[in-house]
């Protein structure tokens, strides 16, 4: 029987508690279904299943000049977003990194921060700071979006970054030591690399959490798929109908997304660059090279009366 981190961590359940976990789990999706259908009814009663409701939906008005509109502000401050906080997260997270303690300290003071402020409330005010000082003339949605999540998920993304780096296995910086790397070039071209595959589905995650929160820009009135099914639902007055497409349309955009992460992760892995490929031969080596080192250590130690 093949051994797993949950039957580690966990001891098998037995019949009577696999019994209440299948009553439990029955229990709460007869509840879930309940809770569906009472909430379909709803709309039922509300007559928000008309034809005349969705009809909109397949005339070309509502799709050139809301949704397909709407639809490309979202990709856009996304795109912009996750590009900047990609970027961020590296510099800053190999801050936290840093042997100088100053840099370590200011990088760390500044992630900590920014992952403490709220997105919504970063958006907010950067807007205001925009448009009384006249910054981005006539973007300055665009701009409050892209730079509230540029900070708040570039922060995120930092720490990634950093966890990645520091879980990895101590031989992996000592190798890199040990054939003569300072310590930023062991970082940079042994454990960066490493890190960035192991923590990849992490990282995709976050870039998902940066395409939906850019829903958050309604609130500053910028041009996004949520502000556009608020139009549509005040031009056409079918307000849940334009929700519920909205919502089809971010998850199929997340499904996307999704699936070319796992791909991406699947290539890498194929390819041994994934992390988790390539730690053994790297502790294999550094086995190697310590027996070697600990031969020259006897060595020189005979030779010279020890090592400095």
């Amino acid at each position: 029987m093949s051994t797993t981190p949950a039957s580690v961590l966990f001891d098998a359940p037995g019949p009577k508690t696999r019994r209440n976990q299948l009553v439990v789990g029955a229990t709460l999706t007869v509840l879930a279904l309940a809770f569906g259908a009472w909430v379909l009814w709803q709309f039922v009663q509300q007559d928000q299943f008309t034809a005349a409701k969705w009809t909109p939906f397949f005339e070309g008005e509502i799709w050139t000049e809301y949704l397909l509109p709407g639809l490309l502000g979202t990709l856009k401050a996304a795109a912009v977003s996750i590009v900047l906080a990609a970027a961020f997260g590296l510099v800053f997270g190999v801050g936290r990194l840093s042997h100088l303690a100053p840099v370590r300290w200011l990088c760390g003071a500044i992630v900590e921060i920014l992952r403490s402020v709220p997105v919504l409330v970063m958006m907010i005010g950067f807007f205001n700071i925009y448009l009384f000082n006249g910054l981005f003339s006539g973007k300055e949605g665009f701009a409050a979006v892209v730079t509230a999540l540029t900070l708040y998920n570039g922060s995120v993304v930092a720490e990634l970054v950093r966890a990645g780096v520091e879980n990895l296995p101590k031989g992996q910086r000592e190798a890199g030591l040990s054939i003569g790397l300072t310590p930023s070039q062991t970082t940079r071209s042994i454990l960066l690399p490493q890190a960035l595959t192991a923590m990849l589905p992490a990282i995709m995650s976050q870039i998902v959490v940066v395409l939906k929160d850019t829903a958050l820009g309604y609130v500053i009135t910028y041009e996004e798929l949520l502000n556009k099914a608020n139009q549509i639902g005040s031009y056409k007055g079918n307000l849940i109908p334009a929700f519920v497409v909205v919502a089809l349309l971010f998850i199929a955009i997340n499904y996307l997304m999704t699936t070319l992460a796992t791909a991406l992760e699947g290539r890498l892995r194929r390819s041994g660059r994934s992390a988790s490929l390539a730690v053994a031969p790297v502790e294999a080596d550094l086995g190697v090279v310590t027996a070697q080192d600990e031969a020259d250590a006897r060595n020189a130690a005979g030779g010279q009366g020890g090592l400095h």
